[in-house]
């Protein structure tokens, strides 16, 4: 069985990370509100990237570091610039406070 982590872009422009083991199922209750939460409160919800892991450990692990990337890295990865991903990781690790 594969699981999969995503990211929706929501209508008020917020990105929420998930994951789910039924991609197709799981973007269809965010859609409808079915789910209720975050997505629910911003519809139209829309699939912007995801990813397929092989156990659910590694798409909670993704889903979990996604959501602590800032906006800029999330937009990185949207539109697949791993070096932008990359050079946003070593600013962010050099920052002070």
């Amino acid at each position: 069985m594969d699981f999969y982590t995503y990211l929706l872009r929501c209508n008020d422009g917020s990105y929420y990370a998930g994951h789910t083991d039924d991609l197709d199922r799981r973007i269809a209750e965010h859609q409808t509100g079915e789910l209720g939460g975050y997505t629910a409160k911003r519809m139209p919800v829309t699939l912007v990237w995801s990813d397929r892991f092989p156990t659910r450990d590694e798409a909670f692990a993704a889903e979990r570091q996604i959501k602590g990337w800032s906006r800029a890295k999330k937009e990185a990865l949207i539109a697949g610039d791993w070096e932008r991903i990359s050079a946003l990781g070593r600013n962010r690790q050099g920052s002070c406070g």
